[in-house]
């Protein structure tokens, strides 16, 4: 009986072993076995996220690493500081106008060091280079008033001093050039029309469904703003990483998605939220494409808004992209526009609402497919031509049976008359 209990608690806790689990480390391979392992282990094993191009916010989701020749940043200094963030574009204006002065104000005492105005302070039969300059304190007041233009008066450069006049002339030349210079590349930084972008919307979802029974993909732009965009124009990428038929392999793939180039459709009159469409045909990337096999593609589309600000004239570009898991096959965007008294009015809190609508699940090659062999144009919905298709099949059988009928009953008579 001991040995039968041990045995059942053996085989217990076997079981209880068998059933648990157990986190199982796997060692890590180089890239190159990762690469070698089968696709179907490799997927069930690892669940791959689809990592973003472009974030929902518009910011590229690309970092340069390795970049050795960093001297090009420099030969476009105006373009490296207007791109710093703020609190280093700060720092930097503070620094400069402060070492300017700093350094001119050294190179003023060491000209009243030299002729010896610091030993000759009170002597009033003595000619200085600059009257009221005691140290090196006053020879920095000093230069800050000869760049800034301020003139108080108190500090003069005298005519017996030649050397005190350049510097004077140099010192006024630079200081115009850093002027214009810093202050421009802060003009240039606060009139950027990147924070335009932050009220131009788009929809948190993209939706595939039928128009004018046409399978189309679809997604919603508005502008929060009064003032408009001019010549706004919308255009769209497909990124999908392909491999050629020689076995080249193309990360990030960017294709065109015609959203009406062709017809005009891609320049907008932005003045309430519209709705952009794609028409996936034979030219379009989502020809293949059903509803089952949607959700297994690893793609992105990115869309780009560009248009001048009314205010500025300047050019501005607004960006957005979805994946696969924002892309809703079978829906439609709520509409916002409504007429009231006398004008339209636009409910945002609609903006990013849809709502489901019946929309075949086959691809639109599948469809062009069943639209031929049943030779039905592809305004049709699938549902009626695969109901008319059963209807047809329904009306064969019969009169396959009437006529078997018919048939029976002529050899049952012809036997009958046999018999008589």
């Amino acid at each position: 009986q001991t040995r039968s209990k041990t045995n059942v608690l053996e085989g217990d806790s076997m079981d209880q072993d068998v059933e648990s689990p157990v986190a199982i480390h796997q060692p890590k391979l180089p890239k190159q076995a990762r690469d070698d392992l089968p696709r179907h282990i490799s997927r069930d094993r690892t669940k791959r996220k689809i990592q973003r191009y472009v974030r929902k916010d518009g910011k590229c989701n690309v970092h340069h690493g390795n970049v050795r020749e960093t001297y090009r940043y420099l030969t476009d200094i105006f373009t490296t500081l207007v791109d710093l963030k703020w609190r280093f574009n700060l720092l930097i204006f503070v620094m400069v106008y402060t070492v300017t002065w700093l350094f001119f104000g050294m190179i003023w005492w060491l000209i009243a060091y030299i002729r010896g105005d610091m030993d000759h302070i009170e002597d009033p039969s003595w000619t200085p280079c600059v009257t009221n300059l005691n140290g090196f304190v006053s020879a920095f007041l000093f230069s800050i008033e000869t760049e800034t233009t301020i003139g108080y008066g108190y500090r003069v450069i005298t005519d017996k001093c030649p050397e005190g006049i350049i510097l004077l002339l140099i010192q006024s030349v630079l200081g115009s050039i850093v002027n214009a210079f810093m202050v421009g590349c802060m003009f240039v930084k606060i009139s950027q029309p990147k924070k335009r972008a932050e009220t131009l919307v788009f929809s948190t979802h993209a939706v595939i469904s039928m128009r004018d029974g046409k399978l189309c993909l679809m997604f919603r732009v508005g502008d929060l703003r009064n003032s408009h965009i001019v010549e706004a124009s919308i255009r769209a990428k497909l990124i999908k990483s392909k491999q050629t038929s020689e076995g080249e392999f193309i990360p990030l793939n960017q294709t065109d998605i015609n959203v009406g180039y062709y017809t005009g459709d891609d320049r907008l009159f932005l003045v309430s939220p519209l709705i952009i469409s794609h028409e996936i045909n034979q030219q379009s990337p989502f020809w293949e494409i059903s509803k089952a096999q949607l959700p297994k593609e690893e793609l992105e589309i990115v869309v780009i808004l560009e248009g001048m600000v009314e205010a500025t004239g300047m050019t501005c570009q607004a960006r957005s992209s979805y994946i696969t898991s924002e892309i809703l096959w079978g829906y439609r965007f709520t509409p916002v526009l409504t007429l009231e008294d006398g004008f339209y009015e636009v409910d945002y809190n609609s903006f990013h609402e849809t709502y489901e609508t019946s929309t075949p699940s086959l691809s639109a090659k599948e469809l062009a497919e069943l639209a031929s062999r049943a030779e039905l144009p592809l305004s049709w919905s699938v549902s009626s031509k695969l109901n008319q298709h059963a209807e047809l099949e329904t009306e064969e059988e019969e009169k396959n049976l009437e006529e078997q009928t018919e048939r029976n009953g002529d050899v049952a008579n012809l036997e009958n008359e046999s018999k008589v």
